[in-house]
């Protein structure tokens, strides 16, 4: 049931990050005052409907058994999370503290991005999974 979940999460989630994404929100999701919040926020609420999309696939397709509240909770984990890292803040925190600075400069953002979105899937799977 995990992986399942991690994989439909996972493909929900590189739908909202790249195909769905609009210019906008990648240019100004990380701004300071309300044009940000407002990018951020509707990026973020773009990840919330990709996810519960994908977990209606995995209760009505694949017949998981995901509960209503476990689903809701998974979502504002999902969404809450992704606003946060997408401010780019923390990200860049990470990346000095770990002394990332020279790899940040080439592209290494990016990755460190991607990844800490994947670590909050696995826990978001992990807690469906163990809840349901």
């Amino acid at each position: 049931m995990f992986a399942s979940l991690f994989v439909l999460l996972y493909a929900a989630h590189l739908a909202a990050d790249y195909p769905l994404q609009t210019d906008h929100q990648a240019k100004h999701k990380a701004d300071c005052g309300a044009t940000g919040w407002a990018a951020n926020l509707a990026h973020a609420g773009t990840h919330a409907t990709t996810s519960a999309l994908a977990l209606v696939v995995a209760v009505v397709v694949h017949d998981l058994p995901v509960g209503v509240l476990q689903a809701v909770l998974a979502l504002a984990w999902i969404a809450g999370t992704h606003a946060v890292i997408d401010r780019r803040w923390p990200v860049a925190h990470w990346m000095r503290l770990a002394r990332q600075t020279a790899w940040a400069q080439n592209g290494g953002a990016a990755h460190v991005d991607q990844t800490a979105h994947a670590l909050v899937l696995v826990v978001a799977a992990l807690a469906l999974t163990t809840t349901s």
